[in-house]
Parts: structure tokens; C-alpha cells; sequence
């Protein structure tokens, strides 16, 4: 390597959840570069998902996940408004369109409420009915606190947020190697000006790249890191307006929520995502997924047209736990958990991780402190 810098704090990517963290360390006065071996913010999980602001329903209790997405919800509602973050609090219903679905609601309220999530409103199927007259439903639960943002211009303002603070962003910059340091962390930049860069702490939030990268830095506990697992879900969007103005989401199954109806800022619906195990990152749509969508949605919307779904993007999540497992919780471990002073690593982060962001970012701090 022909140059060699030293810098505070390194975080690996520059996605939603990175920048997040970037932010609240730089506003906490730390010295802080971010890495992003890409060309900009949030070309990976950050810009393949719903957009949707999650009120914390589905979790299990007493996860980092149900209180971070609780904590980070309010946040973020705060934020935007502050900040001018395009974003709608529009409400989502939980749909059950049979008997033994109609069942479950109770359910799921009870589960919300130990989660921390005690606005749901359960409703017969003629409220359902009053307040989206599109939907078929025998009974409904309207979440008051789901809404819909802008993620792009979300990260805009974190990175806006970050660089006022003095923080810089690198692109172009993969970490190619490390090692642990005596006092720190020596990383190998490569890119078009490969250089040699130390740090007193580094925080590992690269997405899918978590693993990978730890797996290349000498010093980090082999059993402190997990195997990741892929998997991806494609989004359809629809032709024409829906007949909706709230996020409309089934009863939740195995492996995500559903073939939910999401829609964007512009009132433009989009159906997905469904669940797919890969074998790595693979962002192509399959026009014919579309096909297994149409009777899925038909359950809550029946009037949809047919020919009416257009292949749009795709996402994949970045799991920890393989097909048929319990789903995993975040993690973020720190040096209480893999004994490496200096280092936090986030792996698992996919849903709801952007609701939580600013959740995440302040328990890395604490964690760094």
C-alpha cells in the first residue's frame, strides 16, 4: 500500500443503517470516515425494500428487534418531521379474509401489545369495509402508526446530517483485509488509491457484506461470526391506481408477511415481497412469480385486473439463520460479546431495520462508549 492514514471511527457501509450509525457517532464528536465499497448510499437492502415504517407487530418479545423498531419508529417520525424527510403516517390493515384467519388477529394484537404496540384497533369486516371499500375481509386489525417514507431521501438527510458533523463518506473503497491492532484496527483500502488505514474503532454494517468482511479482518473470533443466508423477494407493481390509501397486508406466514400491498409516496401500489432461499445476491425478477401473486392477492383485493402486475425489483434479505429456522434476531455485537475492544458488528439487519435505524445508531454508541 503507497500511503497510510489514520482516522477515529471507520464504518463499513453506507447504507440506511451505516449512515445512521456514522451520524450519531460524528454528532457525538467522533472522528468519522465511512467506507462503501460501491458508487453511492444504499444500493443494496437499503433500496430494495417496502419503504414502509413498521410499528413493531411482529417480533418476538424482548428482541432487539421488537424494541429497536418500537424506539425507532417514534424516532423516525420525529426525524422526518425535523427534518422534512418525505413521509405519510397512512396506517396499514392486517386482513383476514377466512374463519380460521380471523382467529389469529386476536393474536397477533396480544403479541403487539407485549412488544410495546397498543394502538392496534381490531374491526369487523364491514369497518374494514367503510374505511377501504375494495377490500374483501371477514375482520381486520388497522395498525395507526405504520406509514410509508422516502428511504433515498432518508439517507440523503442522514449523510447531510453526517458531513455538517464532519464526517466524510469514501467511495469506491472496499476493505480488502485487516487486521486487530494493539490499539485498534489496520485496514487494507483498495479502489483506485489503495491505502493502508488505522482506526480506534470500527464498525462493521455492511449489509450483506458483514460477514465476508469479518471473516477477512485477522484477530476477530471465528465464532463470533455467523454464515449468512440469502433470501430474496420480488415486488410487482400494479397498472393503474389502487383502490387503496393504506397499506394492506394477510395474515403473516412462515418465512415474511405475505404478499402485502405497499404503496409509495406517489400513491403507486406495489405487491410483494415473496420469499425465495438463494444462493447468493441475485436482483432479477422473474416475470413469472407474478403468476403465484395474482391468487394471493385476490384473497383481500378480488377486483384485481388481470394482467395488471409488472415485474419491478427485487430485494434480498440478509439472513443468519437458515430455511426452516426460527427467524434470528439482530445483532450487534460488541465487545461484550466477542471480546475485541473497539469493534461492533451488525449482521442479521434486514427488516425492520430501517424503521429502527436511529435505534441502532444509539446502541452502537453505548456500545462504543
Amino acid at each position: 500500500m503507497s500511503e497510510e492514514y489514520a482516522v477515529d471511527c471507520v464504518v463499513a457501509g453506507a447504507g440506511v443503517v451505516g449512515l445512521a450509525i456514522a451520524r450519531a457517532l460524528a454528532l457525538s464528536g467522533r472522528e468519522v470516515l465511512v467506507l462503501e465499497a460501491t458508487g453511492l448510499v444504499g444500493s443494496e437492502t437499503s433500496a430494495r425494500n417496502s419503504e414502509v415504517i413498521h410499528a413493531g407487530i411482529y417480533y418476538a418479545p424482548d428482541t432487539l428487534k421488537a424494541r429497536l423498531c418500537v424506539e425507532g419508529k417514534r424516532a423516525l417520525y420525529a426525524y422526518c418531521a425535523a427534518r422534512g424527510v418525505p413521509h405519510r403516517n397512512c396506517g396499514k390493515l392486517i386482513v383476514a379474509t377466512s374463519p380460521a384467519e380471523t382467529e389469529k388477529l386476536a393474536a397477533i394484537d396480544a403479541h403487539a401489545r407485549a412488544c410495546g404496540v397498543d394502538d392496534l384497533e381490531p374491526l369487523s369486516g364491514a369497518q374494514a369495509r367503510a374505511l377501504e371499500p375494495a377490500l374483501n375481509a371477514e375482520a381486520a386489525l388497522l395498525s395507526p402508526s405504520t406509514g410509508i417514507i422516502d428511504s433515498h431521501a432518508l439517507m440523503l438527510a442522514y449523510r447531510g446530517d453526517l458531513e455538517d458533523a464532519g464526517g466524510m463518506i469514501a467511495f469506491n473503497a472496499p476493505i480488502l483485509a485487516g487486521q486487530v491492532a494493539a490499539d485498534g484496527f489496520a485496514l487494507d483500502i483498495g479502489g483506485a488509491e489503495p491505502m493502508r488505514l488505522t482506526c480506534t474503532s470500527f464498525v462493521n454494517a455492511a449489509g450483506h457484506g458483514a460477514v465476508p468482511l469479518a471473516r477477512a479482518i485477522a484477530g476477530i473470533p471465528a465464532g463470533a461470526i455467523p454464515q449468512a443466508w440469502f433470501c430474496k423477494g420480488s415486488y410487482f407493481t400494479l397498472s393503474g391506481r389502487a383502490p387503496f390509501s393504506r397499506l394492506v397486508y394477510p395474515v403473516p406466514e412462515q418465512a415474511g408477511l405475505g404478499v402485502h400491498l405497499t404503496l409509495d409516496l406517489g400513491g403507486q401500489a406495489r405487491f410483494g415481497p415473496d420469499t425465495q432461499w438463494v444462493g447468493g445476491l441475485n436482483y432479477d425478477v422473474d416475470p413469472a412469480r407474478g403468476e403465484k401473486f395474482y391468487a394471493a392477492i385476490r384473497r383481500y383485493w378480488p377486483a384485481l385486473p388481470d394482467s395488471a402486475l409488472n415485474p419491478a425489483y427485487a430485494g434480498v434479505r440478509p439472513k443468519i439463520v437458515p430455511p426452516g429456522a426460527p427467524a434470528a434476531d439482530f445483532r450487534i455485537d460488541g465487545p461484550e460479546e466477542h471480546g475485541v475492544p473497539g469493534l461492533v458488528q451488525l449482521f442479521g439487519i434486514e427488516s425492520p431495520g430501517l424503521t429502527a435505524s436511529l435505534a441502532i445508531a444509539d446502541r452502537v454508541v453505548e456500545k462504543l462508549l
